[in-house]
């Protein structure tokens, strides 16, 4: 594939981390303006030339960045305006919630944490079991309903769902779509977190966690405050009522983005690798599978109707390969000695998963490709300003292997025999110079016609107004 350059406008500085970048028209408006979402719980948007809050959650948000060293994967994760929100005024918000946070989850009572990373050669650490969930885990996600007021000033409508995570990462990032297929809210929660899905949430079809759910947005559940939960089946029925599952397996995941070809839309999502490789995912059909009937054929005993989802195969595969152990080789120092973790797993999905549209890799010597660490989005770019981009979806990794501090931005295309496609690198021209820049998000206006990338400047959400949104240019 092409080598592309383009080149990076900067449009807003020194705000806080941005999670989100997303274009809308606002009530009683004309002019389609961006607005970022910060990690912290800030929501701006660009008006005449200046920086305007929208809104500011910050008091609301789970404090950040206490453990790790700064790290975290909480925060505000989702920002999603409803399709008719310039007469409506709805949005939508998913984020982790203040004074919450919960001990964790544990795998005994010892808290053995050593247990999570699996063993291939001793079982016990491969088939654990998130136990005691009313207690032992880390904090609780809220998706919300929010109204932007005729005085101009956003109101919570009510809560959609509360969901009790395991752990502090893999909770999603640009978490919050529409589909314009349907009309339904996405939402994509990873698998809870940790590393290598311990308790396997992710294949489990109960389980919240892992999935990519539709919400129907347009039903009134009557219910303000639902309870928090972690399966489907703890959720009120008339909240049942509104979900659908569309996808299972996954890790975690940056949203879900739609490119319309013809008369169909092509569904893109990436899933973040463990060990080995970053995966972009990409499919046309699929049947969403209703909550309530999922959970009447478990409560009947009968076979569910699970293989109507879409599966990426997550915990068994890693993208294109089996989940792998990596460790020094024994025989020679130089090698990496990779064993299969999850060997009857990965068996099992071999037939059903879906195959990566694309997968970059970790490690990749290859003249024009580059060393990943985690892929941070995922958007289809349908215009003409940068022709050789045209038609195609273009993907940011946080930080290329071998360049310290600095994200990778690349493309690839659906090819029309839906076979696995190549990649190829966006060149930028920016000067970082010695700064850290780290791409943390990608965005697209509502034509898809433009692309924004968010950069920060550090690893660590608690290093404040290190990010920068640029537009990538001709």
């Amino acid at each position: 594939m092409k080598k592309v350059k383009v080149h990076l406008r900067p449009i807003v500085r020194k705000i806080n981390l941005p999670t989100v970048l997303k274009t809308t028209i606002l009530p009683g408006d004309s002019m389609e303006r961006l607005f970022i979402a910060t990690q912290v719980g800030e929501i701006f948007y660009l008006g005449n030339e200046s920086v305007k809050t929208f809104l500011d959650i910050r008091p609301q948000i789970l404090k950040l960045g206490v453990s790790g060293g700064g790290n975290d994967e909480r925060g505000l994760l989702g920002l999603a305006f409803h399709p008719e929100f310039h007469n409506n005024g709805l949005f939508y918000l998913h984020y982790s919630v203040a004074g919450t946070q919960g001990p964790g989850a544990q795998p005994d009572s010892e808290g053995l944490l050593k247990l999570f990373k699996p063993d291939p050669c001793d079982p016990g650490t491969l088939r654990l079991k998130w136990r005691d969930r009313e207690i032992h885990y880390d904090h609780i996600d809220t998706v919300e309903e929010w109204v932007y007021q005729s005085n101009g000033q956003p109101q919570k409508r009510r809560t959609l769902l509360n969901l009790r995570r395991p752990f502090y990462n893999h909770n999603g990032v640009n978490s919050l779509n529409f589909s314009p297929e349907t009309g339904k809210l996405v939402l994509t929660t990873g698998d809870g977190g940790s590393g290598y899905d311990p308790f396997n949430l992710s294949q489990d079809d109960m389980e919240i966690a892992g999935k990519i759910i539709e919400i129907d947005v347009a039903r009134n559940t009557f219910i303000q405050n639902p309870p928090a939960v972690t399966r489907f089946n703890e959720l009120p029925v008339s909240i049942q009522e509104t979900l659908s599952i569309m996808a299972k397996g996954v890790r975690n995941i940056s949203g879900v983005s739609f490119q319309r070809f013809s008369n169909q839309y092509v569904k893109y999502a990436g899933n973040v690798g463990q060990n080995l490789e970053e995966s972009i995912y990409s499919f046309v059909q699929y049947k969403p599978l209703p909550v309530t009937q999922l959970i009447q054929a478990s409560l009947m005993n009968s076979e569910p109707v699970e293989r109507r989802m879409i599966n990426f195969g997550w915990r068994g595969w890693e993208g294109a390969f089996p989940t792998s152990i990596i460790r020094d080789c024994t025989e020679n120092p130089d090698l990496d000695e990779k064993t299969i973790a999850y060997y009857n797993e990965a068996i099992t999905l071999s037939g059903s998963r879906l195959q990566p549209l694309t997968s970059y890799y970790h490690q990749d010597p290859r003249p024009g490709k580059f060393g990943g660490t985690a892929l941070t989005g995922v958007q289809a770019y349908m215009g003409n300003s940068i022709p050789d981009l045209t038609g195609s979806v273009v993907f940011t990794d946080f930080a290329r292997k071998g360049t310290p501090g600095k994200g990778a931005l690349a493309y690839t295309r659906v090819r029309t025999d839906f076979i696995p496609n190549d990649f190829s690198v966006i060149e930028t021209d920016y000067p970082f110079g010695s700064s850290s820049a780290y791409y943390v998000s990608l965005g697209t206006n509502l034509g898809q016609s433009k692309l924004f990338l968010g950069v920060y400047g550090s690893r660590n959400v608690t290093d404040y107004n290190q990010g920068t949104v640029f537009e990538i240019v001709p």
